[in-house]
């Protein structure tokens, strides 16, 4: 059976573990596929009487590090077992967390996860699975290296659904919109929301999803939230109240509908009833070009988006000087500045010939993401530091870069569409960089173009019309900022600039920038690679969008320049205080060192150490902060 969702809406089973409660079970339920088949088929069977078009086998934590049994043998006899319940409906291998949070974050490996998800994927397939669920995942890291382990060893769909807390955020910080950038780059069949709470509440989450995905959506709520009544765990939702939310969740746009904790075959059977005649409403494509951290999502193209420029070594001595000492509580300063400067992405450069690239660029982008949540730029001109970058990076990245060269595309084009980025493309090909704005349209459309032989959409893909310097051609703004133009026009495509390359060799450069920034912005730009720190960049930013309409109410304006005024000189001594905020361990050891010195302990404690920890507690609990950076600043303390 094919699921084509412009056809009709399809039906997911309900829960497992709430109809082996009811038969008394106890202990680990993914072992009764041994010692209890029958009972799993018995219940399976149920789901399927009730009119689901696919049943989960019963393999939610069967994994090799949550589960201390054969798992092979376990997964296999899961899925003969639904396989021989399910008759000709769908079998899903059930693909839940592991229990444990990934590095940095906790002490599990990506790759580990990665391997015992591949296990569980390989085994269920080779045993009849027709899908991949993987399932109640809190963590997009967890999630990343789930959907890659049945993606790179398996041919089978992958549906993948996060449960969030009631207000929308998964336990390391992530978002909706964070999500589904993240899934949705990593190609997946359908998006979903299972478990946390009842229809009631996941039913604003569902909006958004709806909003913003482009990607059929799975919704699988629990059956309300649990009670404990008489020593027994009860749910608030019976099958009619269910049903109902259901039906709204199928008249908004769903695709699939199913239960999770507390639902049982009654709450499915009146939701099939009351569903299955509604006509599915058509899922369109969004057309949003997003790229997203763990915790953020960037959307590029509704106002001019800034990437920070300077962690990159290109004429920064200090950065060279940090790189070659690792000294990477350097690189997570920059991100810190950069980012309360008002950056929205960053990018990530660490290219030297006497270090080791691949190695330092996946310690930088752990220890950056761990610090800061904003996206980040990977920026490489070799292919293999992109993928191994890719791979490890907790999101969907910006690549910079590819250009027209037909070696270069067929090189990165496939990194791009395996791992989900947004792509950088240069103006550039195997004849050089052309003098005029239709050149560097001419190899624009050659890359968009080429892009969409590898499945990549041009939402996906952001032009560089390249800056070049004035002092040695005259017309070298006139001829990008013509450029930028005419690709936004004729192409329909995002476009970006490294807005400072107009200046070298000229005196006060930060005029010229600001000027050239601005006319660019005026052509259409939607992003520029800057240093934020610079105030007359900035303040070209603040000024377009206020005068554009683009900052309503000039909001932003007003919020920055009455601060301004009121502090003149915003200069930061870094204290033990705020290395502590920040996560700096390297440096508030230093700190500490000489401290001690001249206070007594209990002073620096009380000073120092103990106004850090409640500053971050206190922006933790406000959203202000997430998880990694929590843990930073208790390493740091």
């Amino acid at each position: 059976m094919k699921m084509n969702f412009s056809e009709r809406i399809f039906f997911a089973d309900g829960g497992m573990g709430t109809l082996l409660q009811k038969e008394g079970v106890k202990g680990t339920p993914e072992l009764l596929n041994i010692e209890n088949p029958e009972l799993i088929k018995k219940i399976h069977r149920q789901y399927i009487d009730a009119g689901c078009d696919f049943i989960t086998a019963n393999t939610f934590g069967a994994n090799k590090i949550k589960l201390e049994a054969d798992v092979d043998k376990i997964v296999a006899s899961a899925i003969a077992i639904a396989r021989e319940a399910a008759g000709d409906k769908l079998v899903a291998v059930d693909i839940g967390p592991t229990g444990k949070l990934l590095k940095p974050m906790g002490e599990l490996d990506f790759e580990d996860a990665y391997e015992a998800f591949s296990q569980v994927a390989v085994v269920a397939e080779k045993s009849g699975a027709d899908i991949a669920v993987v399932e109640t995942m809190t963590d997009t890291y967890e999630m990343k290296a789930a959907v890659l382990a049945v993606k790179e060893n398996t041919s089978l769909p992958v549906f993948a659904s996060f449960s969030f807390d009631a207000d929308g955020k998964l336990l390391t910080g992530g978002n909706l919109e964070a999500a589904v950038a993240l899934l949705e780059g990593l190609n997946v069949d359908v998006i979903g929301i299972n478990c946390g709470f009842g229809p009631k509440v996941i039913k604003k989450f569902a909006e958004k999803l709806l909003e913003i995905s482009s990607t059929p959506i799975m919704i699988m709520p629990n059956a309300g939230l649990p009670r404990i009544i008489n020593g027994e765990t009860v749910f608030d939702v019976d099958a009619e109240e269910f049903s109902l939310a259901m039906k709204e969740f199928a008249e908004m746009g769903v695709s699939i509908l199913g239960g999770c904790c507390g639902t049982t075959p009654e709450h499915i059977l009146k939701t099939v009833e009351k569903c299955k005649d509604i006509k599915p409403k058509i899922i369109t494509d969004k057309n949003l070009t997003v790229v997203s951290s763990y915790a953020k999502a960037q959307c590029i193209g509704e106002m001019p988006v800034v990437i920070g420029e300077r962690i990159n070594p290109t004429g920064k001595k200090r950065l060279k000087q940090a790189l070659s000492e690792k000294d990477f509580d350097y690189l997570v300063s920059q991100a810190y500045e950069q980012s309360d400067a008002g950056a929205h992405i960053l990018d990530v450069n660490v290219g030297m010939p006497e270090i080791d690239e691949k190695s330092v660029m996946k310690e930088a982008i752990v220890k950056i993401q761990s610090a800061v949540s904003l996206p980040l730029q990977i920026d490489s001109a070799s292919p293999d530091v992109l993928e191994s970058a890719l791979r490890i990076y907790n999101g969907k990245a910006l690549l910079n870069s590819v250009n027209g060269k037909k070696e270069i595309m067929e090189k990165v084009f496939p990194i791009a569409k395996k791992y989900g980025a947004v792509i950088v493309g240069l103006t550039l090909d195997e004849n050089g960089i052309p003098e005029t704005a239709e050149g560097r349209l001419s190899i624009a459309e050659k890359i968009v173009n080429t892009a969409k032989t590898y499945g990549i959409d041009k939402k996906d893909i952001i032009i560089d019309a390249l800056t070049l310097t004035v002092s040695a051609q005259p017309d070298a703004a006139n001829v990008t900022t013509e450029a930028v133009r005419l690709i936004k026009e004729k192409l329909g495509v995002k476009t970006v600039l490294g807005v400072s390359n107009v200046s070298f060799g000229l005196p006060q450069r930060e005029i010229i920038n600001s000027v050239f920034y601005h006319r660019t912005l005026e052509a259409g730009l939607d992003a520029a690679i800057l240093n934020p720190n610079s105030k007359p960049m900035m303040n070209v930013l603040y000024s377009h969008n206020a005068l554009n309409g683009t900052d309503i109410g000039c909001e932003k304006y007003i919020s920055v320049f009455s601060e301004q005024t009121t502090v003149e000189a915003d200069v930061k001594e870094s204290d033990l205080k705020t290395d502590i905020i920040n996560g700096l361990s390297s440096s508030a050891t230093l700190k500490t060192a000489e401290l001690i010195k001249v206070n007594q302990s209990q002073e620096i404690i009380n000073g120092y150490i103990v106004p850090a920890l409640e500053k971050v507690g206190t922006d933790y609990e406000s959203g202000k902060i997430f998880l990694p950076q929590l843990l930073k600043a208790a390493e740091a303390a």
